[in-house]
């Protein structure tokens, strides 16, 4: 690795979004995250991280989260720190989920949907989930070692239309180019 390039290293996620109007039940996004083995990087995640858990060696893990959106600013905040992340895993992706238990919805029906992927103080992605409107959840990037080791960003919105659980075993494939 070059000092020119020496890849991401702390990533900081945060996804917002509006709460539901009055009489509505609460609408529910969450950030996940899944790591990936050189052996296995677009197969099954090595391990997930969502709400209520963390990696197993604490390096990536949910800041503050929320089930309703109420609040100032950005409701659910992940923070993934890459350089500490063991030189097992190749491949960390990135989602935004919908909860469906208040019946099915998309990013169209959602208010206000927001998301930032920033390293220090520089944003890497931004985005409001326009592109993905009948989806009801979505990767939102990628992170992957180069030959080198560092790691490198890739941006991408990528939707996918079935429930939470079967998103998080799809979401390692989705985007694949």
């Amino acid at each position: 690795m070059n000092g020119l390039s020496k890849g991401n290293g702390t990533i900081e996620v945060a996804l917002r979004w509006n709460p539901s109007p009055a009489g509505e039940p609460p609408t529910d996004l969450d950030l996940v995250a899944g790591t990936y083995t050189a052996d296995a990087p677009h197969g099954d995640a090595a391990y997930v991280v969502h709400f209520d858990s963390r990696s197993p060696d604490g390096t990536i893990f949910l800041n503050r989260d929320s089930t309703d959106g109420q609040g100032f600013g950005f409701d659910e905040v992940m923070t993934l720190d890459l350089e500490r992340l063991d030189p097992r895993y190749t491949r960390v992706v990135v989602g935004v989920v919908i909860q469906q238990s208040a019946g099915r919805r998309t990013f169209s029906g959602v208010s206000g949907p927001g998301l930032r992927i920033r390293e220090r103080y520089t944003d890497l992605a931004t985005d409001d989930f326009a592109g993905v409107p009948e989806a009801t959840a979505a990767v939102v990037g990628e992170f992957v070692r180069d030959g080198a080791g560092a790691w490198q960003f890739r941006a991408g919105v990528h939707g996918f239309a079935g429930d939470p659980s079967g998103f998080v075993r799809a979401m390692g494939g989705l985007g694949r180019p």
